[in-house]
């Protein structure tokens, strides 16, 4: 597959970057460097090799639930810049 132009111009909308003509051919080479690394894997016999499911053989390696205080609302709103009584108040976001 080849970065060009078109490729790296569609990215770029996708992720909502904007480039100078510098940094675009800078980062279009490190994407088809990146690019060719990924195909030459695909060169790679891997029959008979099972897919990795975890990179180690620990199984279930989490914490028991301890139940714990937590903080009261008056600490919580304690340093809120905006509260109305037992609220947060944050700007809105979204609009209707």
């Amino acid at each position: 597959m080849e970065i060009n132009d078109g490729v790296f111009n569609q990215l770029a909308h996708l992720a909502r970057l904007r480039f100078s003509e510098a940094e675009k051919a800078s980062i279009q080479h490190d994407l088809q460097r990146m690019v060719a690394f990924v195909e030459k894997l695909n060169e790679l016999d891997t029959t008979g090799v099972d897919p990795i499911l975890h990179m180690s053989n620990s199984v279930n390696v989490w914490r028991e639930d301890v139940v714990e205080g937590s903080v009261s609302r008056e600490a919580a709103l304690a340093n809120a810049p905006v509260q109305d009584e037992a609220f947060f108040k944050v700007p809105k976001v979204i609009k209707k």
